[in-house]
């Protein structure tokens, strides 16, 4: 099977591309900077951006399924405008392409930033609305309308399947990726506190198994929550120090005191053209979509997620190999 992917390169691709070449489908592939995790990988690349609809047909001709997952990832207020034109654009751009085409499948790997995080004290599953309203962060408001675009289009007839993952760990992470960096800052010790929030943590690879198995069995229009364990950021330090021996921090801010300087924080890291340890943006995800529910990705895709413990061990030795470990 000829398959065409959006994203390869990046955290949940690279481990998507190994997947599918197991299975020994032939794999295009868009490729628009940095192949880091895709390089000597027997794929056929299309070189261009998801916002360049000539690259994204080009990539879709004669293939018979597309998983999009190509998107901008972004805690920082400033991108807003950036993310809308990459996630919510590009979105429309695979989805015009694939219906012109005639592809038989596509699959929008979205988030469960997407879904509506009210009320937050329940679970949030598959019912769940899209997520909108004032103060929503620019990528949960991005990745909403770009479900918005998928489903418009299955409500059109496309045959489209949704998943949505939570917050994303474990092999392969070349870049790496935002959840990637936490993890290494932690190993370098360079994370002078944490803040007092939790959230719900999945292996990268129980995600590919829940795209795969959606892809295969998942009726038109279906959705899936790829959920995997909830924890704090301390009980995640934590794991990190068992696995690799490094020293947690050991200060711990409350959640008011951390959003009370996140502005400021997010204005020193923008004048010394660094990374902010922490924007509004990210404390809101720390306060929303905490307890996740992936029964139905259990009961209907053979879904089971692996103990965090086992993740974190995985991700580490994996960084290690890569040489991202300073000892």
């Amino acid at each position: 099977m000829l398959v065409a992917i959006t994203g390869a390169a990046g955290h949940v691709g690279a481990n998507l591309v190994r997947a599918l070449i197991a299975r020994g489908a032939t794999v295009r592939v868009l490729v628009h900077e940095d192949q880091r995790g895709i390089a000597g990988l027997p794929v056929e690349p299309v070189f261009g951006s998801i916002c360049d609809p000539l690259a994204v047909e080009r990539l879709v001709a004669g293939v018979e399924r597309v998983y999009h997952l190509a998107a901008k990832i972004s805690i920082e207020p400033a991108d807003r405008e950036l993310l809308q034109r990459v996630n919510v654009g590009g979105t429309q751009c695979v989805v015009a392409a694939c219906r012109r085409a005639g592809i038989r499948r596509l699959v929008y790997v979205s988030s469960i930033h997407a879904l509506s995080s009210f009320p937050v004290l329940q679970a949030v599953t598959e019912d769940r609305p899209l997520a909108g309203g004032q103060g929503l962060p620019g990528y949960d408001a991005s990745k909403a309308l770009a479900e918005r675009v998928v489903r418009d289009a299955i409500d059109a007839g496309m045959d489209a399947v949704i998943v949505n993952p939570t917050g994303i760990l474990g092999p392969y992470d070349f870049r790496p990726s935002h959840l990637g960096e936490v993890l290494l800052d932690l190993y370098h010790g360079r994370l002078p506190g944490l803040v007092a929030g939790s959230f719900d943590w999945v292996d990268v690879r129980e995600v590919v198994h829940g795209i795969l198995q959606a892809a295969d069995q998942a009726p038109r229009g279906a959705r899936f929550v790829l959920g995997g364990h909830r924890a704090s950021l301390q009980a995640l330090s934590l794991l990190v120090e068992q696995v690799t021996g490094q020293p947690r921090p050991r200060l711990v801010a409350p959640m008011w005191l951390a959003r009370a300087v996140a502005p400021a924080a997010v204005l020193a890291a923008r004048m010394t053209r660094k990374r902010p340890l922490f924007t509004p943006e990210s404390l809101y995800a720390l306060r929303h979509h905490r307890e996740v529910s992936h029964a139905r990705a259990r009961q209907q895709l053979d879904y089971l997620a692996r103990p965090l413990e086992v993740t974190v061990r995985d991700t580490f030795a994996w960084f290690r190999s890569a040489g991202m470990l300073a000892c």
